[in-house]
């Protein structure tokens, strides 16, 4: 692979791995927030022992999983572009 191919792939990964690791701080954060919404509902869910209570607990717990997968996703998708990134600045160093 040439010089140029080469930092033109560096660059790419960059720039997805920027835009990667927002999207992360983002999911993180959404994150936080669905996992407190679930506590506070199995709180609820615990001290008024009703079924609609039970019912928002499971909700809220199912959006907070989903939100952890996703985050988790980007996260693995992230660790992918370092490891490419890597491989790709062996290769630069080994043409010079």
């Amino acid at each position: 692979m040439g010089r140029t191919l080469i930092e033109r792939r560096l660059k790419d990964v960059s720039e997805r791995r920027k835009a990667l690791a927002r999207d992360l701080a983002v999911a993180a954060e959404q994150l936080a927030h669905l996992d407190e919404e679930a506590d506070e509902a199995r709180l609820r869910a615990l001290v008024s022992e009703t079924p609609l209570a039970e019912q928002a607990h499971r909700e809220a717990a199912r959006h907070a999983d989903a939100m952890r997968r996703h985050h988790d996703d980007l996260a693995s998708q992230l660790r992918q572009l370092e490891t490419a990134q890597d491989e790709l600045l062996d290769r630069l160093v080994a043409t010079t």
